[in-house]
């Protein structure tokens, strides 16, 4: 077999590793259902990575609890961040916001798959890429008012952030 019929066939066999890794932010992106979520940022833009924000999300916290949170059970794997809605108020639009924190997948409803393999809860929504040129104005409007997160959730609990903006 010649060199590039070996790289062919390489690079085919590896096509369907990057389609399953890609395939639950693609599947949020195009059947998800369309939520706002409070923001506020952990970490300032870090020139080493470029333009990365990480994000907290202050209301998918337990009660006293920090971002990233962590659910105290003794396991770690599957966790499901189930959601509510939170009515508008105080000229904010209505937002979601943790119900509660489950290791079952939720028969309905609304909610994130995360993993806590780590050391914390990852729900896959932690960080957000922006442009060079928009990240220190992005990062003055987090650090003066916060913001909101449109995140696109899908039936299976796959989160995908598709933009920041004020509140």
């Amino acid at each position: 077999m010649s060199t590039l019929a070996r790289a062919a066939v390489a690079a085919l066999a590896s096509l369907p590793l990057v389609a399953a890794g890609v395939a639950p932010q693609l599947s949020a992106r195009l059947t998800g259902e369309e939520v706002l979520l409070r923001v506020a940022p952990v970490d300032p833009i870090d020139p080493f990575r470029g333009a990365y924000v990480d994000l907290d999300y202050p209301d998918l916290t337990t009660e006293g609890g920090s971002w990233p949170p962590s659910v105290d059970d003794g396991r770690s794997g599957a966790v499901y961040a189930v959601l509510e809605e939170r009515p508008a108020a105080d000229g904010l639009p209505a937002t979601w916001a943790l119900a509660r924190w489950s290791r079952e997948r939720p028969a309905d409803g609304l909610y994130l798959a995360c993993d806590d393999a780590d050391w914390a809860v990852r729900c896959g929504i932690e960080s957000w890429f922006v442009p060079q040129d928009e990240a220190l104005r992005l990062e003055r409007v987090l650090a003066d008012t916060g913001a909101l997160a449109t995140v696109r959730v899908d039936g299976r609990g796959n989160a995908a952030i598709t933009g920041l903006r004020a509140p």
